[in-house]
């Protein structure tokens, strides 16, 4: 009796749009946990004051950080999938050829935005820490909010790029 051959193997995901797909998805797993560490904050917070009269201190400091940083790591996600909201009013009458070139202009456009958003929050960030700027009551480093954010910019500036050029992403649904 013979063995039955081992059924192929799937290629390897190498291809940079897997990548880029992997690497978003992975950003918004990561703004998923970190917006899931706020609502514990919050709701322990407020636990802890309804039933002792003890807040958790500086939690509105934590969830401030950690809001801005969940939105960030989503959008790159939300680009790659075409989650982004469309309005399409005024071009609903074009060819799919004039729609498709306008979603490649949009994406152009968004990565310009993006790219100058991880700039100048990079520079900010460098003057927080190089000043020692810290929250009020924790005490927290403010750029540590900043490094997190200014990866997800530049993740986003990629993501709009490859879209732009390749009309890649995923399908509207």
């Amino acid at each position: 009796m013979s063995a039955s051959p081992a059924p192929p193997r799937a290629a390897p995901a190498t291809h940079p749009a897997h990548a880029l797909d992997a690497l978003a998805r992975g950003f918004a797993l990561g703004g998923g946990a970190v917006l899931l560490a706020v609502m514990v904050v919050t709701v322990a917070s407020v636990i802890g004051r309804g039933l002792f009269g003890r807040p958790i201190p500086g939690d509105f400091e934590l969830v401030e950080i950690g809001c801005a940083v969940a939105v960030f790591a989503f959008l790159p996600y939300c680009q790659i999938t075409r989650g982004n909201v469309v309005v399409d009013l005024f071009t609903r009458g074009f060819g799919a050829r004039t729609r498709a070139w306008l979603d490649r202009l949009h994406a152009l456009v968004l990565a310009a935005i993006a790219a100058l958003f991880a700039w100048r929050l990079a520079l900010g960030g460098v003057e927080l820490r190089a000043a020692g700027e810290t929250s009020m009551i924790l005490g927290v480093p403010i750029w540590w909010g900043f490094a997190p954010i200014v990866a997800s910019s530049a993740l986003l500036a990629v993501v709009a790029l490859h879209m732009a050029f390749s009309g890649g992403g995923r399908s509207r649904p």
